[in-house]
């Protein structure tokens, strides 16, 4: 598979969402009658779409919403949600500044210190409506944190990073126990973000409930560009699906894949399930629903390091609602609204029932994809030539 590089180098080729395409079948389906749920520790979700952990897309409110609507949000607990007790006014401050103050501006707003009892308070907001809650943060909260969310009711715990592993090494401070830390879990746990086989099967043997796919493909994240690592979703997506069917083989556990970043529009989504992901999670599409705090810009979570930032604040405007988003109907042509629609169309053409049945159907390899008979929407920038 490896191709020369060099002298005495070799390397493997991978694949994003722009270089693949998926081949209809000999059958095809009524897409109002394929199902799209998708199941974690045993529960089953309507919508297998999950809005990401940042603050410019999910706040309380948000919440309530996408868990209505049959989805999972998650809230950030590192971010503005747990560190002001009025958070709009600081989201207003980030909206309203340009892109030269943006970076320096995030960086100081979350030099304040995340007050525990509004992650208390945060969560049981979310339960207060009636629906999931699922909340993140990095390896180095999570033993403070989790005990408090716990505590105040919430569903879902994800433990999420720029690269997870197991084996982590410092001398500086205690590492991580993963696998010590699902073991006494009563709620499941979500661990990311991998992107290679042996790294997902560690996951799954340490406890994790389910894995988050990807790093750096995010709108606005820029791992990939500070710190030069990453392999494109489609690949990355394939990888660890594989190690999950492994671990099924040999456990008897099926441990969902849910591929994070990435994803525009439809087309990439459904992509993203025929590589064989379980559910995705999407940022830059939420963060451009009129129910989402940022107010039409978006910001990576690592945005706010003081030191190195790997990611910046973009603007996606805001172009519909929530529902719009999820379920249409769509008033842009650029597949970014309806991904509901979307998926259970794509299903119903390729003749798959069930999102299970999806990981089998035909992947393509397909450079031309996007561009092929596109030059009029190329050169009017619009539909899939923006």
């Amino acid at each position: 598979m490896a191709e020369w590089i060099g002298k005495g180098r070799r390397a493997r080729r991978c694949y994003g969402f722009d270089e693949v395409a998926l081949a209809p079948g000999s059958v095809t389906i009524n897409p109002n009658e394929v199902d799209i749920r998708w199941t974690i520790a045993g529960k089953a979700y309507e919508v297998p779409i999950l809005a990401a952990a940042m603050d410019g897309v999910v706040d309380v409110a948000f919440a309530v919403a996408m868990g209505r609507a049959g989805g999972l949000a998650v809230l950030n607990l590192d971010g503005i949600q747990t560190r002001y007790e009025n958070p709009d006014a600081v989201l207003e401050q980030i909206a309203k500044a340009s892109p030269q103050e943006a970076t320096r501006l995030v960086q100081g707003l979350y030099l304040k210190s995340v007050k525990e009892d509004l992650i208390a308070k945060r969560i049981k907001e979310i339960k207060a409506s009636k629906v999931p809650c699922v909340v993140s943060c990095i390896p180095q909260n999570a033993q403070k944190f989790f005990g408090i969310a716990q505590a105040a009711g919430c569903d879902i715990f994800v433990i999420q990073s720029t690269v997870a592993t197991i084996r982590h090494i410092s001398s500086q401070y205690k590492v991580f126990d993963v696998h010590k830390f699902c073991s006494k879990s009563k709620i499941p746990i979500i661990i990311g973000n991998c992107v290679t086989y042996e790294v997902a099967l560690e996951l799954m043997e340490a406890g994790a409930a389910g894995l988050l796919v990807g790093v750096g493909p995010g709108a606005a994240c820029t791992t990939r560009g500070v710190l030069g690592i990453g392999v494109p979703q489609i690949t990355a997506t394939v990888d660890t699906a594989a190690a999950r069917d492994y671990y099924l083989k040999r456990k008897g556990k099926y441990i969902p894949i849910i591929t994070d970043g990435g994803m525009r529009i439809g087309g990439e989504i459904c992509k993203a399930f025929a590589a064989g992901a379980d559910a995705v999670m999407v940022g830059s599409a939420f963060a451009r629903a009129k129910e989402a705090p940022g107010r039409g810009f978006h910001w990576g979570m690592a945005t706010s390091h003081a030191n190195l930032p790997r990611g910046t604040r973009v603007q996606v405007k805001t172009t519909g609602t929530l529902k719009e988003i999820l379920f249409g109907p769509a008033n842009v042509d650029d597949g970014s609204q309806n991904l509901v629609g979307a998926l259970k169309t794509s299903m119903g053409s390729l003749g798959v029932a069930t999102i299970k049945e999806m990981h089998d159907v035909e992947i393509i390899i397909a450079p031309s994809i996007q561009t092929e008979g596109k030059v009029f929407q190329v050169g009017q920038r619009v539909g899939m030539g923006q």
